[in-house]
């Protein structure tokens, strides 16, 4: 194979068979092209972009480059959710248990958290004793046993997403839709899904900054899901304000179980019930998505999701008394410290991306992938866009490892705010479905 004629091709704008791409990406794989290479290919795609048909060869290949999950015949559908990520982003967590209970098998395979984006798995190790780390088949077998597991991307599964990734993270090519694209849907279609639910978010702290480009994100994963034989829908959702009242990993997960006892914030809610609303439609299991919200909302209310969120727990070695200990308390970090309104008015501003810079500065987040993450720290306690305050009234609360740390995101919040006489105009969270 002479890969710098493919190189060569691309920068000039020409299209490539499915088997030439096929070709490179086992050939990147097995170590057989150079980096600096595959940089510049990447490049080439950043600026030429790929035809539908060059994006599905290249998802394929990718998500054939390793071991697939299999499962067996069962009338229950097996389906995922997948989120471009945001602040406060937990919607995972609940969900899971949830469409378990719905009568899905739900196989999570999640990610990390980088820069001020959290991760679903940096969460969920935060619980005491919690493992992500599951074999493709003790991933199979849990989900059919219990319905759901949540494990990270496994050595074996999707091999040269995770080498592609990496490079597009060190080139600057990772915004290209056609790479987006396929480096989401290899792993889902490795996951041998029948639905999939994409929550595409735009705004301050969100992947994709404006409408539009979430818009033509979705576009291209749903479109290119379905021709894949997975029935996908996409969520277009607001990132500008964080979702929920809480922002880093513990303090996730504690409002992640407050929405499985019915008593969450009312935006972290409406997205988990619309989620499972939508798969509950896209498999037939409801014929309209008002009787699917019905559904998924009685079921929450059940308590059945709560108990098998401990089940999921236990399956997966937490400490269930040393976690119900943790829960019960209402700080972990050393430091906890009030932020506090200074005039009175109506929340007009809480800015995601500059309460996501804190969390991560805090600790919480990483600046690399080598960062070490601090589980216990964040904010939460945090007011919404339109809600009134009085002079005094706490706006957020910080969650630190020192007291100098907390005073300066103390300072830092100041910018997050914004505190008018006139409430803002109501902002749906979520503003279409593709």
């Amino acid at each position: 194979m002479n890969f710098l004629s493919y190189i060569e091709s691309k920068r000039n704008g020409q299209l490539l068979a499915a088997a030439q791409i096929q070709e490179a990406v086992a050939a990147y794989t097995a170590g057989q092209i150079p980096d600096y290479q595959m940089a510049a290919f990447l490049m080439a795609v950043y600026f030429r972009g790929l035809s539908s048909e060059e994006t599905r060869a290249l998802t394929l290949a990718m998500r054939d480059s390793g071991e697939v999950l299999r499962f067996p015949a069962d009338p229950r559908p097996v389906v995922d959710k997948h989120s471009t990520g945001g602040i406060g982003d937990k919607v995972s967590l609940p969900l899971a248990p949830l469409l378990a209970c719905l009568g899905f098998r739900v196989p999570m395979i999640s990610g990390r958290g980088l820069g001020i984006t959290g991760g679903t798995l940096d969460k969920l190790e935060s619980i005491p004793g919690f493992t992500t780390q599951l074999a493709p088949e003790r991933i199979v077998s849990q989900v059919q046993q219990l319905g759901v597991a949540f494990a990270g991307q496994t050595a074996t599964m999707i091999p040269a997403d995770k080498k592609i990734y990496a490079l597009r993270d060190a080139t600057a090519t990772v915004e290209s839709i056609p790479l987006i694209t396929a480096s989401i849907l290899s792993k889902k279609l490795a996951e041998g899904l029948d639905a999939l639910v994409m929550d595409v978010k735009f705004g301050t702290a969100a992947f994709m900054p404006t409408l539009d480009k979430a818009r033509e994100l979705a576009r291209s994963i749903v479109t290119l899901a379905n021709d894949c034989g997975v029935k996908t829908r996409a969520l277009l959702t607001d990132m500008n304000t964080p979702l929920g009242r809480a922002a880093g990993n513990w303090l996730e997960v504690r409002e992640s179980v407050l929405c499985l006892e019915n008593r969450g914030p009312r935006d972290l809610q409406e997205l988990v019930i619309e989620c499972a609303a939508s798969l509950l439609v896209q498999t037939g299991k409801a014929a309209t998505i008002e009787a699917a919200r019905a559904q998924a909302l009685q079921c929450l209310a059940s308590g059945a999701p709560r108990q098998k969120w401990n089940e999921l727990l236990a399956a997966q070695g937490a400490d269930m008394d040393a976690f119900e200990r943790k829960l019960a308390l209402d700080h972990t970090a050393p430091v906890v410290r009030d932020f506090k309104v200074q005039a009175s008015g109506f929340i007009t501003r809480c800015d995601a991306r500059v309460i996501g810079e804190i969390v991560r500065d805090l600790g919480g987040g990483r600046m690399t992938k080598e960062s070490v993450i601090h589980h216990e720290v964040g904010i939460d306690q945090l007011a919404k866009p339109g809600e009134r305050v009085a002079t005094g009234t706490v706006l957020a609360r910080i969650h630190a490892r020192t007291q100098g740390e907390a005073e300066a995101a103390c300072a830092r919040l100041k910018d997050a705010f914004e505190v008018l006489e006139k409430p803002p105009p109501p902002a749906p969270l979520i503003v279409e479905v593709i």
